[in-house]
């Protein structure tokens, strides 16, 4: 096992979103001269997004959940797939859209869920596989920028790796460096498997959305399919089965208390979890709509700058 703390890097992009001090509404344009001092702060970790209100902050290459180097690409995409909605479930943050709540609690799949080249990666059978499509799109004229194939799961058109794109933004840092840690071991899991001639079972991509939609609609409340046992399962028994199976290779990358503190958010819930409660409190307590969405962004801004990064007891 030790092995793996040198084997698998790591790295973890953010998004933050720049909120109007008086209006709590989405900037329209960044304030003048912003992007250009973080820069000067950041350097090239620092990018523009889609947004205007939006900002990317990425992370060093780090070798494990503490940090440097790897080799990933020998998996499959098409195993790992089977994981992506877990760890949707748990990064759920999304529940309100232009002022309303969706019912969802976590709206941002659905917003580029119609756009072509989102969504569950296809599968591939080899790097070459992958390249093909990529020479394919390119001759075309249709797509130029790997970049641009935003799906759940996909290799990154500059590192050898994969990058997971399926989760929403966590407010807390502890959070998101549990998803990190999460998919880090997961990939050591799948590793060792094939190093042992061995794999994990290849599902149905309709199986697996199902369990996707699951996550997207009710977080870390959701019952998902345990394809193995044919039943729905709680989702907090599901998490409690993947952190033991990973357990040996999450202690083996140093990265241990990050994946159990996976029951945790699944006990305690999410961040959309807490915007909704402080959303229904807020109305409760004779606010009116817009207020309690105010409540709800000051409460995201307050916990944002938490220093420790951590949510509330």
């Amino acid at each position: 096992m030790d092995a793996l703390r040198e084997g698998f890097s790591i790295g973890i992009e953010e998004e933050y979103l720049l909120v109007d001090p008086e209006t709590r509404a989405l900037s329209v344009r960044q304030p003048s001269g912003f992007m250009a001092r973080c820069k000067e702060l950041l350097g090239p970790r620092v990018a523009h997004e889609v947004l205007q209100s939006q900002i990317e902050i990425v992370s060093r290459v780090c070798a494990n959940i503490g940090e440097a180097r790897t080799e990933i690409l020998e998996l499959l995409m098409s195993q790992v797939s089977y994981f992506m909605p877990h760890l949707l479930a748990l990064s759920t943050s999304s529940p309100f859209w232009e002022g309303h709540d969706t019912g969802l609690k976590a709206f941002r799949p659905i917003i580029i869920g119609d756009l072509p080249r989102s969504g569950l990666p296809e599968t591939f059978e080899s790097w070459n596989d992958w390249t093909e499509m990529l020479d394919d799109l390119a001759a075309t004229g249709m797509v130029t920028d790997p970049s641009k194939i935003w799906w759940d799961l996909r290799p990154s058109a500059r590192h050898p790796t994969l990058e997971i794109r399926i989760c929403d933004i966590c407010t807390w840092a502890e959070d998101g460096l549990t998803i990190a840690a999460l998919y880090q071991s997961i990939l050591a899991f799948l590793y060792s498997l094939r190093a042992n001639n061995q794999r994990w079972r290849q599902y149905r991509r309709i199986l697996i959305l199902e369990n996707k939609w699951r996550a997207q609609r009710y977080g870390v409340e959701a019952e998902m399919g345990d394809f193995g046992k044919r039943a729905l399962v709680p989702f907090s028994e599901l998490i409690d089965e993947l952190v033991e199976i990973l357990r040996p290779h999450a202690a083996a990358l140093g990265c241990l208390a990050e994946v159990e503190h996976a029951r945790t958010i699944a006990r305690r819930g999410t961040s959309a979890d807490h915007q909704l409660r402080v959303y229904k409190d807020a109305l409760g307590a004779g606010a009116g709509d817009h207020e309690a969405q105010v409540a709800v962004v000051d409460w995201l801004m307050a916990q944002s700058a938490r220093a420790d990064g951590a949510a509330p007891d």
